[in-house]
């Protein structure tokens, strides 16, 4: 990996829109997403709305905010607002795993107006699937959150037998305007 505050991931201009928006139904089936890890889950976003991936830096915390923001970073002379992902997402603290050892998922700057990352445990990969690989009604649980988009099914080899894993792809634009919502 490199050091901390230097860039590892940029969003690159050949990936694919997501399902559902115009420019989907014109270049296809699939899409691209971010796979990250939250505690022991493990989570996606639409790799249009990531400008960028670094390693952890030391959060400054900022009093009378909202539990979910974490506080902010200096990310190359830039005041970057940190959210904790896992607090917006009620998903538990593991007391073991501590934010240094995490990243940050830097959002593209249209979904917020200004400058905002996400905490996040550990970037796996950016992947492609197909919509056929996206179950929208396992989500039904999660009515009062639109922030879940569905459940894609990603297919592996286990030695001899054919596994799926299960991730959750969230559509950080909703999350993160529930969040400005409940502040």
């Amino acid at each position: 990996m490199t050091t901390a505050g230097q860039q590892i991931m940029k969003n690159p201009a050949t990936a694919a829109p997501v399902p559902g928006t115009t420019s989907a139904k014109t270049a296809g089936k699939t899409f691209q997403v971010l796979e990250f890890l939250l505690g022991r889950e493990h989570f996606a976003i639409d790799l249009f709305d990531v400008r960028e991936v670094v390693e952890y830096t030391p959060i400054t915390q900022l009093p009378n905010t909202a539990s979910c923001i974490k506080g902010i970073i200096d990310l190359r002379g830039e005041i970057t607002t940190i959210v904790d992902l896992k607090d917006r997402l009620h998903i538990p603290i593991d007391a073991s795993r501590k934010d240094e050892d995490g990243r940050f998922i830097v959002l593209d700057e249209k979904l917020t107006g200004v400058k905002t990352g996400i905490l996040v445990d550990d970037v796996l990969a950016v992947s492609t699937f197909e919509e056929e690989d996206v179950d929208k009604t396992s989500t039904a649980g999660a009515e009062e959150d639109d922030a879940i988009v569905g459940i894609i099914k990603k297919r592996s080899k286990d030695r001899e037998n054919e596994v799926s894993e299960l991730i959750i792809w969230i559509d950080i634009r909703q999350a993160m305007s529930i969040m400005e919502k409940k502040k």
